[in-house]
């Protein structure tokens, strides 16, 4: 089917709750939008989108995703731009890896109208939802959830796509501290590492919970093997400034989430005359770095994190405190330039922004 946004069914809330936020006081994903976008699968088909109210959903207790995880989502921000108009972020990249994840997981396929043409017309909608101060955005959360009233280990045959937003600040507010662990296992290669699927989460909340109260803030994950290779932080992709090369795991393993952010971030280095490098990289290098003086930086890249600074990295016993970040010249310059292109005070020349 294809879908303008004159086709999109559109029910507006009576009265708006946007009075109500104090977006001097923003939590991230507390607080949700007046309107949310539908559109459900049957029949071998997906049926017309529709925007109404937020609300809460009535499932059967039989539901499939309840059961069997078929689930999935994505992460995309909208900015509010220089004029006031609403910028998304690369939400065609998002949409192409929803996809990815729907495919491996046995669900269908979303059509790119569906799923662009209604997000803008979504975010038109609630605009004024926009946080207008640096480093706020309205994060936006496209999710797709398997619906079959049944109790069968089976693929399932009807699915509901849907969309919410939640205006946002940023999602750490401080350098966090990584915990690198070697216990856990977050992805094989075969599985569903590459995916956003809701077991991808679900299965970190365990080893996550121990290791904050221990006092550090995410896990650094490595590979299910020998246990030494890092993958990705728990919320987000990893670089390391080992000298004066940029280095990240690379994806070819399907283990590692292939991150809008980290893309964005390749791009500008590389536009930018800097080594760097795609790589299978172990905690010892990273360690025997540090020791040597060699490790400048670290630093997280995604859509909720954007740019997050490491403050240290701690392997067995041993912590490696990184530099004062004010110092860091690779990390604050890709924070500082994504916003500018993301807040349209630069031109746009990669085609990533799409206004609402």
């Amino acid at each position: 089917m294809s879908v303008s946004a004159t086709d999109i069914s559109i029910k507006k809330v009576e009265n708006s709750r946007l009075s109500q936020v104090d977006f001097s006081n923003i939590q991230f994903g507390k607080i949700y939008s007046d309107h949310m976008l539908i559109c459900n699968y049957e029949d071998g088909q997906w049926k017309q989108p529709e925007i109404m109210p937020f609300h809460n959903l009535t499932l059967s207790p039989a539901t499939t995703f309840f059961h069997y995880g078929q689930a999935i989502f994505e992460g995309i921000k909208a900015y509010k731009g220089p004029d006031g108009e609403p910028l998304i972020f690369r939400p065609r990249d998002n949409w192409r890896r929803f996809n990815k994840s729907a495919v491996r997981m046995a669900m269908p396929e979303i059509p790119e109208d569906i799923f662009i043409e209604g997000l803008k017309a979504l975010i038109k909608l609630d605009e004024n939802w926009i946080p207008a101060t640096e480093d706020t955005a309205l994060y936006i959360r496209p999710f797709m959830v398997a619906t079959d009233e049944f109790i069968g280990v089976k693929t399932a045959e009807k699915f509901s796509f849907m969309i919410i937003t939640s205006p946002a600040g940023p999602y750490y507010s401080k350098p966090v501290s990584i915990y690198v662990q070697d216990q856990y296992v977050r992805a094989f290669p075969g599985g569903i590492g590459f995916t956003k699927a809701a077991g991808n989460y679900g299965m970190s909340m365990y080893p996550t919970q121990e290791i904050k109260k221990m006092g550090y803030d995410q896990i650094l994950w490595t590979d299910g093997f020998e246990h030494k290779y890092v993958q990705e932080i728990g919320t987000m992709n990893v670089f390391f400034v080992i000298g004066d090369t940029v280095i990240t795991p690379d994806i070819k393993h399907d283990t590692i989430l292939a991150g809008v952010t980290r893309d964005s971030v390749l791009a500008l280095l590389r536009e930018k005359g800097m080594k760097v490098e795609e790589r299978t990289l172990s905690i010892d290098e990273i360690a025997d770095a540090y020791k040597a003086g060699e490790l400048k930086e670290a630093f997280g890249t995604g859509t909720a994190a954007s740019i997050a600074p490491i403050a240290s990295l701690t392997y067995h016993d041993v912590t490696m405190q990184l530099p004062p970040v004010e110092t860091w010249e690779t990390a604050n310059y890709l924070k500082k330039t994504l916003a500018n292109i993301r807040y349209g005070r630069v031109a746009d020349t990669h085609n990533w922004v799409v206004k609402a």
